[in-house]
């Protein structure tokens, strides 16, 4: 099918409803998806921040048919990337999709390349990895997208530091391929997150939709141990007292290991999922979910990232996440047919230890210095990512993270050939020392992101209240669905808490509110409750500050910006 010729504001709004309708049997689209297609159609750098289950892939599907050429759709696993391409309609309007990864043989790849350039397939699915490679921009460059779409776009932020450092690529690859407008889609992104994820991608002016964070059908709890034993015991038992399916997320593969055992032993259909298995044994177990034959998957944070299934009934931590990200991320994959589900944390003051381990990984000061003197050396011939693995003998992950890191801490640039070449005047000593603080930098973030997730493990206030508000969300407790309302209720407090008078420097510092801290530096104010707020400094991290202490010095906590407003959800 060709592309439609857009036309005005109004003839475009009417041509996405008319192809929502007739290609994708979309009786509706809600004002903030058709606001957003809008943005698409005009070409416009566009983040959209939804919750799961709203459709936000449609943001992308629906403009995809009055495009003029084919929309690449970088999306993190290949199961995922499968889930996208079987979602999509049958029919003789409907477009066609391929995905070209390490799955495919020579002869698949050159297959799906030639659909795309006859125009049988309008979207390219790819991971990260793959944009890595100059053969992949080559053909890309010779297709002339219409549209770069990047999709779980937290993992820029989130993941693009250490485990999957290419995210934090993607700008050159755009640059590369001929600057098609970017799409960037995500469930769960904070004011601040959402500007570095814009700023990573070399977005220009984009426009920024957002509709909220709350999932109210969604219970939150917390249960909180002593002993590592009870815990497991808990996590058992919940599991398999609930209504089925579910998922449990464990954070070592011999915890998904254990915990499945124990409930096959109980005669459900359990599965461990983890990383380590098999590209095979990972999918046949993503199926029986997905089909209802597995009751509970238990899993690292590998499973599940944009899982397309409505009836999961409950979400167990069985321990601390490493970060609240990661945490509504997961739960949000319960309830999304609309109705009641559970979300329980199995809490040890312990675990931030495992969690702060897991957030100070980074490619080390060696492996900066190597890189480092590896580009400059090839400061007259410049090389590019697998020329600097060879040379350097580290691994393609460690010296694509040494690299951002060197680009973040302005000691060397790529350019639009995808070879890195040094800053000028900064020696490989000194760059790999700027580069080692920028890593620090990230270092403290991360602990500082363990430190959120144990406060909302041990807050007595409203979780959901805590949660929202992490997110730059305002919300009112109570929620009256979380186990601290609960709590509350049953004191006897009115409306479920007693209510309690801001702290009269609140007004001072509203969500979105830029600051500068006389140690921690610059910052945005994330929330405000009662006596406290929660500010997310560039360089210190997540901090909670007192409002008591923050009126008492006047120098110590100052304004520097207003809030920044999101434009209206529509």
């Amino acid at each position: 099918m060709g592309p439609d010729t857009p036309g005005t504001g109004q003839d475009s709004a009417a041509r996405l409803r008319e192809i929502a309708a007739e290609v994708f049997g979309w009786d509706t689209l809600q004002p903030a998806q058709l606001t957003a297609m809008e943005w698409v159609v005009e070409g416009e750098d566009t983040l959209v921040v939804m919750p799961t289950g709203s459709g936000k892939s449609a943001v992308y599907q629906v403009p995809a048919l009055m495009l003029s050429g084919p929309v690449v759709v970088v999306s993190p696993l290949l199961a995922l990337q499968r889930d996208q391409m079987a979602g999509l309609p049958d029919g003789d309007r409907a477009p066609g999709a391929v995905a070209v990864n390490s799955d495919l043989g020579a002869a698949g790849t050159r297959a799906a390349w030639e659909a795309v350039r006859r125009g049988e397939a309008r979207f390219v699915y790819l991971a990260p990895e793959q944009l890595a490679k100059d053969e992949v921009l080559e053909r890309l460059a010779e297709l002339r997208p219409a549209l770069f779409v990047v999709d779980e776009a937290q993992c820029v932020s989130s993941w693009g530091h250490d485990f999957r450092p290419d995210y934090l690529r993607l700008e050159q690859a755009v640059r590369r391929i001929g600057g098609p407008p970017v799409l960037a889609l995500t469930a769960t992104a904070a004011p601040p997150v959402r500007r570095e994820i814009t700023e990573r991608l070399g977005m220009r002016r984009p426009k920024l939709m957002v509709t909220g964070f709350d999932r109210p059908e969604i219970r939150l709890e917390v249960s909180r141990f002593l002993d590592e034993n009870r815990r497991r015991r808990a996590v058992i038992e919940r599991a398999a007292a609930e209504p089925k399916p579910g998922i449990v997320y464990a954070a070592t593969r011999k915890d998904t290991e254990y915990f499945a055992g124990e409930l096959a032993a109980l005669g459900l259909a359990a599965e461990s999922y983890h990383a380590g298995l098999r590209a095979s044994e990972r999918a046949r177990i993503h199926d029986a979910f997905l089909s209802g034959a597995a009751d509970v998957v238990v899993a690292t944070s590998a499973f599940g990232m944009g899982i397309d299934k409505e009836d999961v009934r409950f979400v167990l931590h069985a321990a601390l996440p490493g970060s609240l990200d990661a945490y509504y991320q997961e739960i949000g994959r319960a309830g999304r047919d609309g109705r009641p589900v559970l979300a329980v944390l199995h809490y040890r003051p312990e675990d931030t230890g495992m969690q702060t381990y897991f957030a100070a990984r980074s490619p080390g000061r060696t492996a900066l210095s190597d890189v480092a003197g590896a580009v400059h050396e090839h400061r007259r011939d410049p090389a590019g990512l697998e020329e600097l693995r060879r040379e350097t003998g580290l691994s393609r992950n460690r010296v694509t993270a040494a690299v951002n890191l060197l680009e973040e801490a302005d000691a060397v640039a790529t350019g639009e050939d995808g070879e890195i070449r040094p800053a000028p005047g900064v020696p490989p000593g000194q760059a790999a020392e700027q580069a080692e603080r920028a890593a620090q930098a990230h270092r403290r973030t991360d602990r500082s992101r363990v430190e959120m997730a144990r406060a909302y493990a041990e807050t007595t206030g409203c979780r959901r209240h805590f949660l929202l508000a992490y997110f730059g969300q305002d919300y009112q407790a109570p929620c009256g669905n979380c186990d601290t309302c609960d709590a509350c209720d049953e004191e006897g407090a009115e409306n479920g808490r007693e209510e309690q008078p801001a702290h009269p420097a609140a007004a001072s510092y509203p969500t979105g509110t830029g600051v500068r801290h006389r140690e921690w530096g610059d910052g945005t104010v994330l929330s405000e409750d009662q006596d406290r707020i929660t500010v997310l400094f560039d360089q210190a991290g997540y901090r909670t500050l007192s409002l008591e202490a923050v009126s008492g010095q006047d120098d110590l906590l100052t304004v520097v910006s207003g809030p920044v407003e999101d434009p209206p959800a529509g």
